[in-house]
């Protein structure tokens, strides 16, 4: 019986840490109506030399328009040409299930912002993506292996890790997992 009642403790102490608490950057609701987004996460970093790339994803909830803020930071003791995003833009969604979710752009060009310091130049490119209805529930059930954006010009692959210790804060992060543990945030 002891062994039953320590199984059972043991089993609900996994249950609770296994589940991803929502951080919020934003959570308010007004006379205008309701905002939620969540902190920005790392899902992607490569760092080779001086050239130093992360990717971060933060979910909203705008009135019930459901959206992905992708921003992307480069560094570089070199110069750092620009990407954009524009109206055609998309984002794909490469999940382990086979199926593969598209985002689209909502209609904002940008092209980020340039940041000199001494030590090295800083390019950070920030824009919002609109979840499709087709595809939602794979994202809350299948992790991801794949993020390709679509930027103006090119297009760029992140090979998503499923565990990832950050070299810029040295947290782990589980970028696979991410819309599985996380969309429940912005429901």
């Amino acid at each position: 019986m002891k062994k039953l009642l320590l199984i059972i403790v043991m089993f609900l102490n996994f249950s609770a840490f296994a589940q991803k608490e929502c951080e919020y950057d934003s959570d308010f609701t007004d006379s205008i109506g309701t905002y939620k987004s969540t902190k920005e996460y790392i899902i992607h970093e490569r760092y080779f030399g001086n050239n130093k790339a992360t990717l971060l994803l933060s979910l909203i909830n705008a009135e019930g328009l459901l959206s992905v803020n992708v921003q992307i930071i480069k560094k570089n003791s070199e110069f750092i040409p620009a990407k954009c995003f524009n109206k055609n833009s998309k984002i794909y969604l490469q999940l382990e299930n086979g199926k593969v979710i598209t985002l689209v752009a909502i209609e904002q060009e940008s092209c980020g912002e340039a940041i000199s310091n001494p030590t090295e130049n800083i390019r950070v490119l920030s824009g919002y993506f609109l979840f499709m209805k087709e595809g939602f529930e794979d994202l809350k059930k299948s992790p991801m292996n794949l993020i390709r954006i679509k930027f103006a010009g090119e297009t760029e692959d992140f090979i998503i890790k499923s565990e990832l210790k950050s070299e810029l804060n040295q947290n782990n992060y589980y970028p696979q997992n991410y819309f599985i543990n996380y969309l429940k945030c912005i429901e």
